[in-house]
């Protein structure tokens, strides 16, 4: 096979010569740039027969291990009860009252993440996120909601931001009533708790991109604080990746004669963009359908680097926006057009999630501490850790990704642009076949942005992402036609 001239261009198709086989591949990629050796990514099994070498989940690096070895379950069991000993963080309870509500409850959260923020030599920043919410139907009157905003600024990437959230505010069934205790251990102090140790760890450490927790309110009354905040960051630009809730994930148990699943977190991904139009749906459905939206990709990408024995944990992706008759503080950023996923635990305990406190026919009611496993919900700390420090210091996700489709041909040219990262290594194409769920085949191809491969763009689908010098990978980015 010719070697390229052009290193913005590798054509890779069979002569007399040279067939494409791994080997073939290899050869190109290494003739037009740097390279990492070995693929690393997604499912397990045997690769498709056809070019590439079979894919492999992303082990973690020393740094992120050390990172995980520092999840302390003892640090988020003490912010649960904190949490809880608020009463009730009801969106419509008190703003002034320095112990009981949501306004006490907001004020011990900032402190708590202004002490982690003074770890951080200035790079990581609190603020104070305040709107008032009109009436509607489970908002009786203006409203004034607070978000709490940590932001720990990127060293290389600033602009690419990831996301992580949780909701402070509690409910008990009665979502009007704001006076009764509502402990809100579960529903959501887990996801508040898994935050501020999420912030206690990132924030003496460096990432390439921005990270930012946001602990938000309003969401039991129709997630008005991740409303607000996702069209602010949508008015401000913001290059949000990802972005992940974490909603429900202290228990284990459901308490209700299921078996337990203490090493197992959903994670639940949408299909068909509900912001798209008519057309970027024809589009999208063309080269993969609704299983490769950039959600799907990022619930891959989740399930390659935050799946093994390092985070204890199984993690189940479910192919759907949420559960039935609910939803979270996720489908605000899916609303505004950004990739985002909810975290949730295994089962859920419905006899106590919206936390009326009693005992009813001799069942104990009530969202309590004593429901939660706090070793789980380090687990669960440990999977965020994970996927946000495997997403923060891999390249980006590439950009204006296309599938050439001007002439009939049984070779496939995709077309990308080059990412800005200074430790960016090349890219590698993966396919699979239109029946896999996962990809199962990788490519390196080098530091190009066009590549021509013997496979039928009729007969697969096609992704690209981008490595480092490190070996970190990006999460796949799935071709338009172009």
């Amino acid at each position: 096979m010719e070697q390229p001239t052009d290193k913005t261009d590798v054509r890779m198709k069979p002569t007399r010569r040279t067939f494409l086989s791994a080997g073939a591949v290899a050869a190109a990629a290494v003739a037009a740039g740097p390279l990492i050796a070995g693929p690393a990514f997604a499912s397990g099994g045997a690769a498709a027969p056809g070019p590439g070498g079979p894919l492999h989940a992303q082990k973690p690096d020393r740094e992120l291990r050390k990172l995980l070895a520092e999840v302390d379950h003892r640090r988020i069991e003490a912010t649960v009860n904190r949490l809880v000993a608020f009463g009730t963080r009801h969106t419509a309870s008190s703003q002034t009252d320095p112990v009981r509500g949501i306004g006490a409850a907001t004020t011990w959260v900032v402190e708590q993440m202004q002490a982690s923020a003074a770890a951080s030599g200035g790079r990581m920043t609190v603020e104070r996120q305040t709107f008032t919410q009109p009436v509607s139907s489970e908002i009786p009157v203006p409203t004034q909601i607070t978000n709490v905003i940590t932001t720990l600024r990127g060293d290389v990437t600033p602009d690419r931001i990831y996301v992580v959230t949780a909701h402070l505010d509690s409910r008990v069934t009665n979502v009007l009533n704001f006076t009764d205790d509502a402990p809100g251990a579960d529903d959501d102090g887990s996801g508040v708790a898994v935050l501020i140790e999420l912030a206690r760890l990132i924030a003496t450490r460096h990432f390439e991109a921005t990270i930012v927790l946001g602990i938000v309110a309003g969401e039991e009354q129709g997630i008005y604080g991740s409303a607000f905040m996702a069209q602010q960051m949508k008015a401000a630009g913001a290059d949000i990746q990802a972005m992940f809730s974490n909603d429900i994930v202290g228990a284990s148990s459901a308490f209700d004669g299921t078996k337990p699943d203490p090493h197992t977190l959903r994670l639940f991904i949408e299909g068909v963009p509900t912001s798209e139009t008519a057309q970027q749906t024809a589009i999208r459905e063309a080269v993969g359908g609704e299983n490769d939206g950039p959600s799907r990709q990022l619930g891959r990408f989740v399930s390659s680097v935050a799946d093994n024995s390092d985070t204890d944990m199984r993690i189940r992706l479910i192919w759907r926006r949420d559960r039935y008759l609910r939803g979270s503080d996720h489908i605000s950023f899916l609303d505004q057009g950004y990739p985002a996923a909810r975290f949730t635990e295994p089962r859920e305990n419905f006899n106590h999630e919206h936390n009326d406190v009693g005992v009813i026919d001799g069942v104990q009611h009530g969202d309590l501490a004593e429901f939660c496993d706090f070793e789980y919900m380090a687990r669960v700390a440990k999977v965020n850790a994970t996927t946000l420090w495997s997403l923060a210091q891999a390249p980006g996700t590439p950009k204006n990704s296309l599938l050439l489709t001007e002439s009939l041909t049984n070779l496939s040219t995709l077309s990308w642009n080059r990412g800005t990262e200074p430790d960016l290594a090349g890219y590698e194409v993966v396919w699979r076949e239109t029946t896999d769920p996962d990809w199962t085949n990788v490519i390196a191809v080098g530091d190009v942005t066009t590549v021509t491969i013997d496979l039928s763009k009729d007969n697969v689908f096609f992704g690209v992402r981008a490595v480092d010098q490190s070996g970190h990978r990006s999460p796949v980015a799935s071709p338009q036609p172009g």
